[in-house]
């Protein structure tokens, strides 16, 4: 059932209002401040490194045992910061994920962006405030929106007929952090070996010349900061919502369940990925993917579930409302942190790993390879490739194949956040640092108490 809004501007720019009011409240009360934690690791081991003669991954936040975390090319991408002040760095990383936000948006609803004019966009800015995940990715001033971005356009190259083009974003993710790396795995399971080649090949391309630029750095990183998890973080910490971090939670030691579990898991992405773009619906297999890599990750801090965004487009897409709306919800209310101080017993099992269950059932549930039935509507597919039949209305159309602009004022917006994917025409927490570093406060999580997504002991990012 489609909840009736307003048709006049007046009362929906009052509904608006009305949201942005309570939005407003709701995020200057619940504690999820998170204090740009990783932003000020990323800014203080480029300034150390370019200004002070220092290293990139010696560096350490004052007061913390936090520190870089990511492959020497993220910091190489990051060198621009040395550049300006912090406050500079502070106003470009949000201006940076704004951007970033946007790009995703009009990616995923495709034609549909031009549906809802601005009052659609105004929704959607509101409820995508309230998400937990993408939330923290601003407060941290973390870097997820930005690889989101770059490894959807290349679905969208993919699912547009344009799959030449494709494995430069992708690349370019992986060099920057390893979690994209699985989309290269997608590249390779679906058949799109041209696309896989440049992937490796920017991402190789990439880490070589990081390499070039600082050799100790790119040393020391690949044969000793990438095997240290303790750098990253404690793996049973409550924000680690990955598949390791309930075992973990559960006191399980032991290295073999877990490789098993990650098996199981790749096994299952790869067969339903597989029938997705067998049947051209690219939006779901790169939502499926980003489910997985969440899963089998080491460590998946609450911010890192940006990558579940294209799956509520694919829930949208198929009528999935209430379902998504259920979701959205549950992910907007921080509920994992109730079990902060202890994630025993059945409670903390279920509600502790609430977003893993989550993550888990989208991977097996998620709607995918429906699209194409287009065909039997008498649809041509556009796409020029031939290694795998595309339908004619692809799952992600970018705004540069229709003559009007991406616009901020014209996207459809829904529960959950996340706009609708292309149909063209086809029918029917402690503020501990995540993936970076970590604040040595007991529960940074709170706006008073917590100061980065991750721990006082944050896992492996």
């Amino acid at each position: 059932m489609t909840p009736v809004l307003p048709r006049g501007n007046r009362g929906r720019l009052l509904l608006v209002l009305v949201l942005a009011a309570l939005v407003t409240v709701f995020t200057a009360t619940v504690p999820l401040l998170r204090d740009w934690f990783d932003l000020r690791v990323y800014y203080g081991s480029v300034d150390t490194w370019v200004h002070h003669g220092g290293r990139i991954y010696d560096y350490r936040v004052p007061g913390t045992a936090y520190g870089f975390t990511y492959p020497p090319f993220a910091a190489v991408a990051m060198l621009p910061m040395a550049l300006v002040g912090p406050h500079t760095a502070i106003a470009a990383a949000l201006l940076l994920n704004l951007a970033a936000l946007a790009v995703i948006l009009c990616l995923l609803a495709g034609p549909d962006r031009r549906r809802h004019g601005w009052f659609g966009w105004a929704l959607t800015a509101c409820l995508l405030a309230l998400f937990e995940p993408l939330r923290d990715t601003v407060s941290f001033g973390q870097v997820n929106l930005v690889l989101l971005a770059l490894v959807l356009t290349d679905a969208t190259l993919l699912a547009t007929g344009r799959g030449r083009l494709a494995g430069v974003g992708i690349g370019l993710a992986a060099a920057i952090k390893l979690t994209p790396a699985l989309f290269i795995g997608l590249l390779l399971v679906t058949g799109r070996r041209r696309a896989a080649a440049v992937a490796t090949a920017v991402a190789l391309g990439a880490t070589a010349l990081a390499a070039w630029v600082d050799p100790d750095a790119s040393r020391f990183y690949w044969t000793q900061a990438l095997w240290d998890t303790d750098r990253v973080g404690r793996l049973g910490y409550i924000s680690n919502q990955s598949v390791q971090g309930v075992l973990a939670r559960l006191g399980e030691p032991d290295r073999a369940v877990w490789a098993l579990a990650v098996l199981l898991i790749l096994g299952v992405w790869a067969a339903r990925a597989r029938r997705a773009v067998a049947a051209g619906d690219w939006t779901a297999a790169f939502a499926l993917t980003g489910l997985a890599a969440c899963l089998v990750s080491p460590v998946t801090w609450v911010h890192h579930l940006v990558w579940l965004l294209p799956s509520f487009a694919v829930l949208l897409r198929a009528g999935r409302l209430p379902v998504a709306g259920v979701l959205y919800a549950v992910l907007c209310t921080s509920v994992v942190w109730l079990w902060f101080d202890d994630a025993s017993g059945v409670d903390g099992f279920l509600g502790g790993n609430a977003y893993v269950w989550i993550t888990l059932g989208l991977l097996l549930w998620l709607p995918a390879g429906q699209l194409r039935r287009g065909r039997r509507t008498g649809i041509r597919s556009t796409s020029t490739t031939t290694a795998a039949p595309v339908p004619a209305a692809p799952a992600i159309i970018p705004a540069s194949v229709h003559t009007d602009p991406c616009s901020c004022g014209t996207a459809a917006a829904t529960a959950g956040g996340v706009v609708a994917a292309g149909r063209a025409g086809v029918p029917g927490a402690p503020s501990e640092p995540t993936a970076s570093t970590f604040p040595a406060d007991p529960k940074p999580q709170s706006s008073s108490e917590r100061a980065s997504s991750y721990t006082a002991d944050p896992p492996p990012s």
